[in-house]
């Protein structure tokens, strides 16, 4: 298995990009409101802000920074 570094900040900005595994759909433009709902449900379970978020038809960027003391991006 792979062994990723990666570093931790708590409180920290962090930048990710997430592909569909079908590149050749248009999944997440297509149901944009089901992703507005999913991302407002986390956020209700997960305190962290989103300072940019970029929706693509097959993939997403977004730049988030968490709430001080906490590193758990994931």
């Amino acid at each position: 298995m792979t062994e990723y570094r990666r570093h931790r900040l708590k409180g920290g900005c962090y930048f990710f990009k997430v592909n569909l595994a079908e590149r050749n759909r248009t999944l997440l433009t297509d149901r944009i409101e089901l992703l507005r709902v999913s991302f407002r449900n986390v956020k209700d379970q997960h305190p962290f802000n989103i300072d940019a978020m970029v929706v693509l038809p097959e993939h997403i960027h977004t730049i988030w920074t968490l709430p001080e003391g906490d590193d758990d991006f994931s």
